[in-house]
């Protein structure tokens, strides 16, 4: 079943520029724990001791700049569907390309870790999407993919008159998923926070979502926070 999140003309219009995507970005940072889900999932990559990544959905490349900047001899190629995700991440200097992740332009074998990013809930096709990983990746090899649960910002979605986001790649589903097409998994579980300025903040972020329901957020004074619910898994080849 497609979700709210993975049509094409969806995707087409929040990520026909970096707007949205910085405005969202913008407002997270750790919960309770101090973990960044990031930081989490570059740990695991540099862990991995990796010679060649792929990231597929690279976005604006805030996270592929994290990453080479750790790792300063790994070659790096990041992907994105949206040209202006592309040129944005070109301008931080990470190499990158315009690539359809279900249908990898990339020999067999290629590449020792593959990076998806809060964008699996994204593609339309699921399955060839591991598919074409699985085959990329270096016997051995390791996804790294990074989502939301059902749970993410719904105290502010709910509110607001919104459902829950529950996608097709989800911290409730990952695991499941994955499994059927690797043959090792782990994954941890991160509670981060969105903290906005005030209502405005809220209202404007949530506009961001471009989801089906006209959202009304009734008025709060001050500033709020949110909990969101975020897993970092792995999957091995």
């Amino acid at each position: 079943m497609t979700d709210r999140l993975a049509g094409a003309d969806h995707v087409a219009t929040q990520y026909d520029d970096t707007t949205r995507l910085e405005a969202r970005r913008s407002v997270w940072g750790p919960g309770p724990s101090g973990l960044d889900p990031a930081e989490v999932a570059l740990a695991e990559i540099a862990s991995r001791l990796p010679s060649r990544i792929l990231e597929i959905g690279c976005g604006t490349g805030a996270f592929a700049e994290r990453v080479c900047r750790a790792l300063p001899s790994v070659d790096y190629l990041a992907t994105d569907q949206s040209a202006a995700m592309v040129d944005a991440t070109r301008a931080r200097g990470i190499p990158a390309e315009v690539v359809d992740a279900t249908v990898l332009p990339f020999p067999d074998a290629s590449f020792d870790v593959v990076v998806a990013a809060w964008m699996l809930y994204h593609v339309p096709e699921l399955g060839a999407t591991f598919r074409e990983v699985k085959r990329v990746l270096w016997p051995g090899g390791t996804l790294v993919a990074i989502t939301n649960g059902n749970a993410h910002l719904v105290t502010l979605v709910v509110e607001a008159g919104g459902r829950p986001l529950v996608t097709q790649f989800s911290s409730e589903n990952g695991e499941e998923l994955l499994q059927r097409h690797f043959d090792e998994t782990s994954r941890q579980d991160i509670e981060t926070t969105a903290t906005f300025a005030d209502h405005a903040a809220a209202v404007a972020y949530l506009a961001t979502l471009g989801v089906d329901e006209q959202l009304s957020l009734p008025h709060f004074e001050g500033p709020r926070q949110d909990a969101g619910r975020v897993t970092v898994f792995t999957a091995t080849r």
